[in-house]
């Protein structure tokens, strides 16, 4: 098969890394030894989840236009165990699946001249951004819209389904997971972020309080429920663990960087200081896991190469925090130099490679635009 081929999963692919998902929740002794040492204290549900788990980001964001119905059902299909979405507001306060509320690179909207007078320039966490925002759109004005693909000079052929979907609300994509779970015959997993929440909170239009109410309606607010939650901003999930009992995760970025509702609290903490043991005591006082970038696991050297790994995943099992890093993609520009393979940018390097190394380190899950990849390096690991 050739380069250009592969960018689309055939139809041998995606039946095996079906068959590959379904499969792995009968786990080998070993994996199940360690699922059971790494979150069995918690008393959760995702403690039954495969070890290491794949997470759909966004989807299958590598195959289709992002935070869309035909993204997550393909993840689902390709047989990822849980699939992620990112919230954000409308202007009427309804939640839609959006990776951020700027959606000039993510819709057609562009290309609505009824809405050309809402371009407008914003300070969102402290940068400054131009285009369209979904605060600025009631629901209906959204569902006016079509998702597509966002970064079309990496994933051209993604762009074939430009226009296919519109912007799922939240509500649907429980439905949707609901009724999937029926068909199937096992829970569809769900990986959900609130983005950006001290500054919707600051524009009246709180995160946490709609997600939880959507959350009880549909009997996801247990310690027990297929869910995950997650953010960047700590006390956006210590605000969550007061609403809802479902399985928490705080996000961490660059070690150097603070989360922005530190900076508005004026809490000096870093990324940096909260992976240290005394952090993630702290984080594990509300949170069950960690989703860090992968540099915090393995950082890179000048030339993108990985380096030493870190104490980060021996640390957070000692505090009984689970870790889902994220996100692992399959084109050369997004791996590790040491795993691109020519010099094509948007050609797959050796992701399997990538995934290993990353296995290795003892990581309870990982985050991938990939799932079959992501799949079948899972089963090569589990089955040495």
């Amino acid at each position: 098969m050739t380069q250009g081929a592969r960018n689309t999963p055939g139809r041998r692919t995606v039946l095996g890394a079906a068959v590959l998902g379904s499969a792995a929740m009968a786990l080998p002794a070993t994996a199940q030894a360690t699922e059971q040492e790494r979150g069995g204290g918690h008393g959760q549900s995702h403690t039954r989840l495969p070890v290491p788990t794949i997470v759909g980001h966004r989807g299958a964001s590598g195959y289709r236009p992002e935070h869309t119905l035909g993204s997550y059902q393909l993840a689902l299909d390709l047989g990822a165990h849980v699939i992620e979405q990112d919230l954000v507001p409308t202007k009427d306060g309804h939640l839609v699946c959006r990776h951020e509320n700027d959606i000039t690179a993510t819709t057609d909207v562009a290309d609505h001249p009824e809405f050309a007078g809402r371009k407008t320039t914003k300070t969102v966490d402290g940068v400054s951004l131009t285009g369209w925002f979904t605060e600025d759109f009631t629901l209906a004005e959204l569902k006016t819209l079509r998702a597509k693909e966002r970064i079309p000079g990496t994933r051209q052929r993604n762009t074939l389904y430009d226009g296919r979907w519109e912007i799922p609300t939240f509500e649907e994509v429980l439905r949707w997971a609901d009724d999937e779970g029926r068909r199937r015959g096992r829970p569809v997993w769900l990986y959900t972020e609130t983005k950006h929440p001290t500054y919707f909170r600051g524009l009246g239009l709180g995160l946490e309080e709609r997600l939880a109410k959507l959350l009880r309606r549909y009997g996801r607010d247990r310690k027990d429920s297929a869910i995950f939650l997650q953010s960047f901003e700590p006390s956006s999930m210590q605000r969550m663990a007061k609403l809802v009992s479902s399985p928490r995760v705080v996000l961490l970025d660059a070690a150097g960087t603070r989360p922005w509702d530190f900076r508005v609290a004026g809490d000096p903490r870093t990324v940096a200081d909260l992976v240290k043991p005394e952090g993630l005591k702290w984080i594990a006082s509300f949170a069950q896991g960690i989703g860090p970038t992968l540099d915090l696991i393995i950082p890179k050297d000048t030339s993108g190469k990985l380096g030493t790994p870190t104490t980060l995943v021996r640390d957070a099992h000692a505090k009984g925090l689970i870790l889902h890093p994220f996100t692992l993609r399959d084109e050369n520009s997004f791996l590790p130099a040491d795993f691109r393979r020519g010099t094509d940018p948007n050609a797959y390097g050796d992701a399997f490679g990538a995934f290993k190394v990353y296995f290795e380190q003892g990581i309870d899950g990982i985050f991938t635009d990939n799932p079959d990849t992501g799949l079948l390096a899972r089963a090569d690991f589990v089955s040495r």
